[in-house]
């Protein structure tokens, strides 16, 4: 739980520094959509910090529960909004790497998924 927290906390000031830059450094170097592409990934970050610190504190999940929605929740972020900071950070063709964003899309979804899972079953038990 707290390796988990902790992970969350870093990534919530990576997000910060990040969507910092973003509005200073970034906003005349990028084109208005790709501004806007940076900064969907900054929110989608920031959201999901919040949630990983939400599922991380709640005291009816186990640990296994909490660790198995945090394993998607932190991968999803690193490929979603990772693959999005890669292609206008770094200068990574988008065509080179056009799967990684959905699939950490698809990783965030399936967080979420095992979320209402889990409220389901404890939902179900009462």
């Amino acid at each position: 739980m707290y390796k988990n927290l902790t992970v969350a906390a870093v990534l919530g000031m990576i997000a910060v520094v990040l969507g910092a830059f973003g509005a200073h450094a970034l906003k005349s170097k990028l084109t208005p959509e790709a501004l806007e592409s940076f900064e969907t990934a900054v929110r989608y970050q920031f959201f999901h910090v919040l949630l990983l610190l939400f599922v991380n504190m709640y005291k009816e999940f186990t640990n296994k529960e909490k660790n198995r929605i945090s394993y998607f929740i932190i991968a999803g972020i690193l490929l979603f909004s990772g693959s999005i900071y890669l292609i206008y950070l770094l200068k990574v063709p988008a065509k080179s790497i056009w799967f990684i964003t959905p699939l950490g899309g698809v990783l965030l979804i399936v967080g979420w998924a095992l979320l209402a899972y889990n409220f389901v079953k404890r939902a179900v038990k009462n």
